[in-house]
């Protein structure tokens, strides 16, 4: 086998593979020999068959099995001898040939790049410090309350948190679009259900009343022909309603699987699950702002193949998603252009925490991995037999093992970096609006 490597352009890598041809008639013969005695063929004793007439039989699957085959196998050699690293599958292309020449191929892809990392010293990043506050465990409360309230009809104006029930019609210069009337639909003010400006433009207004509001299309809006219209709704509000939230007595406790039906091991347990919450939305900010940083701070050449890998993971993730909500026979195909962007950033961030892993030779701490799953586990009902399940599966061991070393790379980072703290409160960290 001859080998010559071109580097054409960027990372793409061409690779001319040479078999003498007495290394692949011969593999092509015996092929050929062992059909003559295995294949039934008219007018053929078993196993007596000539070579020629198989030949000219099956001379042409036998020349694309044994090609396939010669080219995989010295293909994997080639790479091999030449410490090449493919990035993905090659794209390989026989050259044509006669018995007696040379087998000659071409194997055209991609490689990883080498990765230079920049003085993790030199990255700034910024983390968060927050904590629960009684104000914020009292919210909560108000929020399991709002989970099991009732409504109540009332004759005055409508204002925030009230439901409302309305028909409406909405046109654009006059003329009535798809999808803009509606009867019996029902609203929570302040729920942003709805376009800017249309919950606004009700509120303040009884049942019975009969009235038209002006609203503009966002331009990011799913339909196209609406985007940036700027629409107007006549508006018939048949009900408001006010929001009736039950009392914290011993029966909506015990709601929440707390057989005591004590107040306060519900705010315990509550406070508990906010806590957890809270903690991996802390930890999640700090580890991407680290890979964010991380990106910025250090330039590298990406794969085109590897780009296209994670693209198809996140449409078929995107597809799972939308496939909950509707027929996936329905979907069409999305997009690459979707996912383009985020793909490449994860395709950076797996190739630079990949060389922080290997330069500091990182290994996985089995302590965190315990941790982690022992974290998982407690949000079911019985974590003891959560982490059993997880030890007995080879699989989700390797992939718990993978986000620990993940996250001893972020922390190892997070030490060297130059890292600034910022309080926040808990509605701000878990992105809530202000009660």
């Amino acid at each position: 086998m001859q080998v010559s490597v071109e580097s054409t352009q960027g990372l793409e890598r061409v690779l001319t593979i040479t078999v003498a041809a007495e290394a692949y008639d011969k593999e092509f013969d015996g092929r050929i020999r062992h059909l003559s005695k295995t294949q039934r063929v008219d007018g053929f004793r078993p196993g007596k068959v000539p070579a020629s007439v198989i030949a000219k039989r099956f001379g042409a699957a036998i020349e694309q099995e044994v090609g396939g085959e010669v080219m995989q196998r010295n293909f994997y050699e080639a790479i091999v001898a030449e410490k090449l690293n493919p990035a993905g599958a090659p794209a390989v292309a026989p050259q044509p040939r006669k018995k007696g020449e040379d087998f000659v191929f071409t194997a055209t892809f991609e490689v990883y790049p080498e990765v230079a990392l920049n003085a993790l010293e030199e990255l700034a990043v910024e983390t968060v410090s927050t904590s629960i506050e009684d104000a914020d465990l009292d919210n909560m409360l108000v929020t399991l309350q709002k989970q099991h309230a009732e409504w109540k009809e009332v004759k005055r104006k409508s204002k925030k948190d009230d439901q409302v029930t309305v028909d409406f019609e909405g046109s654009i210069d006059g003329e009535l679009f798809e999808g803009g009337k509606a009867e019996g639909f029902q609203i929570v003010l302040g729920s942003d259900r709805m376009i800017p400006g249309f919950e606004s433009g009700i509120l303040g207004h009884k049942a019975g009343e009969e009235f038209s509001i002006d609203v503009t299309f966002p331009e990011d809006y799913h339909a196209e022909q609406l985007k940036g219209k700027v629409a107007q709704f006549a508006i018939n509000l048949t009900k408001v309603e006010e929001q009736i939230l039950p009392e914290l007595t011993e029966e909506f406790v015990k709601k929440f699987g707390v057989e005591s039906g004590d107040l306060e091991v519900l705010k315990a347990d509550v406070k508990k699950n906010m806590q957890r919450e809270l903690d991996q939305v802390v930890k999640n900010t700090a580890k991407d702002n680290v890979l964010t940083a991380l990106v910025e701070n250090n330039e590298v050449e990406v794969p085109k193949a590897l780009i296209d890998s994670e693209v198809n993971v996140l449409r078929k993730q995107a597809m799972e998603r939308y496939g909950k909500e509707m027929d996936p026979n329905n979907l069409p195909e999305l997009p690459a252009e979707l996912f383009a962007e985020q793909a490449e950033k994860r395709v950076k961030v797996g190739l630079l925490l990949g060389e922080v892993i290997k330069v500091n030779e990182l290994k996985v701490d089995q302590d965190k991995v315990s941790a982690l799953i022992e974290n998982a586990a407690s949000a079911y009902e019985n974590p003891a037999e959560v982490v059993e399940y997880y030890k007995n599966n080879k699989e989700l061991m390797q992939n718990m093992e993978n986000v620990a070393l993940e996250e001893q790379a972020v922390d190892f980072i997070i030490e060297k970096a130059k890292v600034s703290e910022v309080k926040k409160s808990f509605d701000e960290v878990m992105n809530k609006p202000a009660a």
